[in-house]
């Protein structure tokens, strides 16, 4: 059965910004090579301007940015106004922040399916107003949505116990690169095992105080590369804080994955400071390209790595750290098995795709 599909809730494909969008990209290309009809919603000023992406029809809506966090409330009803015009078999929205307030306006004669993301209100960049405001975005999407997915179990216990209702579990996918191209180590002037990585967004919940504080306070001489965009208040007082530090060195967003994949895979450590939501796909792909990760302790990241990772809860643990050469490589080989059996995307496209040809 061919479906008419649109995804929305990302800023838009090809990813230029972060897991959703990867997320949208790797979906909506697997979908069209199964012969389904698939339309992404973009920003208005996206990068890619054109209207076809890979065989993935690109509609872009107005995004109001310079009304701030309003504008993204606007842009996602700009996107399901014209979703009701579509008529689509399916619409998929991932995230649910600044959707599910319109759930009222929904396509009635659409299946809605919603990535429930993680627990958005456990964020601490929230204020309290904020926090409460997301748990009932949490609630309209629950009640304005036929099939609700968590990218983690942890999610899904919390969303069944809480709601009383059926949530499905569909983890991220990620790919093994199959050639890494190491010329990227040549621009920042790094070897292979003689340095650190740590890519994330700079936002506090993701630790990334703690991991700098604490290879601050190891000082073994090795750089530490932070791949992020720092043009946030949390992005800019992290670059103030260890400017005299030359071994932390913040390069900006990085968006190529070839360039990604290759400071991964070639990493002596790869720490991963997320402690709020679910799989995190930028996990996954570090797994993917077989780094060794030091992560903070908690439910989420212990579901995806169990014990295949070193494992920090402050800025001691990562100072006094020590690894182990034989134990560095049982850990990646392990998590590239995970990789194969729990993450492809072939498997991820499978369960998404059984849930759409089943509503019908």
């Amino acid at each position: 059965m061919k479906l008419r599909i649109a995804i929305a809730g990302t800023r838009g494909i090809p990813n230029q910004y972060g897991g959703f969008e990867q997320f949208a990209q790797c979906l909506s290309k697997g979908l069209v090579e199964r012969g389904h009809l698939v339309t992404v919603y973009n920003t208005h000023d996206h990068p890619y301007q054109n209207n076809e992406w890979n065989g993935v029809e690109i509609i872009h809506r107005r995004d109001l940015k310079y009304l701030g966090t309003a504008g993204q409330f606007i842009y996602d009803l700009n996107c399901i106004r014209h979703a009701r015009k579509r008529k689509f078999d399916v619409l998929v929205i991932l995230g649910y922040t600044s959707s599910s307030v319109w759930g009222k306006w929904f396509p009635k004669k659409t299946v809605i399916v919603t990535n429930m993301d993680g627990m958005e209100w456990k964020r601490s960049k929230y204020s309290k107003p904020v926090q409460f405001f997301l748990r009932y975005a949490e609630k309209l999407a629950i009640r304005f949505s036929h099939y609700h997915i968590a990218d983690s179990v942890a999610v899904k216990q919390y969303l069944e116990s809480k709601y009383g209702e059926p949530v499905r579990f569909i983890s991220y996918g990620s790919e093994i690169p199959s050639v890494v191209d190491d010329s990227i180590l040549l621009r920042y002037g790094l070897a292979k095992d003689q340095y650190y990585l740590l890519i994330a967004r700079m936002e506090p919940e993701n630790n990334i105080e703690v991991i700098l504080d604490g290879v601050h306070k190891r000082n073994d001489g090795k750089k530490t590369i932070v791949v992020g965009n720092t043009e946030n208040k949390f992005g800019r007082a992290m670059k103030l804080k260890f400017v005299n530090d030359p071994h932390i060195v913040f390069v900006g967003a990085i968006y190529d994955r070839a360039s990604l994949d290759s400071l991964r895979a070639n990493c002596l450590l790869y720490f991963h400071g997320h402690s709020v939501g679910g799989t995190n796909p930028s996990l996954l792909e570090a797994m993917s390209c077989g780094a060794v990760i030091c992560a903070h302790d908690n439910e989420f990241n212990r579901w995806v790595l169990g014990e295949d990772a070193y494992w920090f809860n402050d800025a001691a643990g990562i100072a006094a750290l020590v690894t182990d050469q034989n134990k560095n490589a049982s850990m990646a080989m392990a998590n590239l098995e995970k990789i194969r059996k729990n993450h492809s995307w072939k498997k991820i496209i499978d369960e998404y795709e059984s849930i759409f040809l089943n509503a019908y």
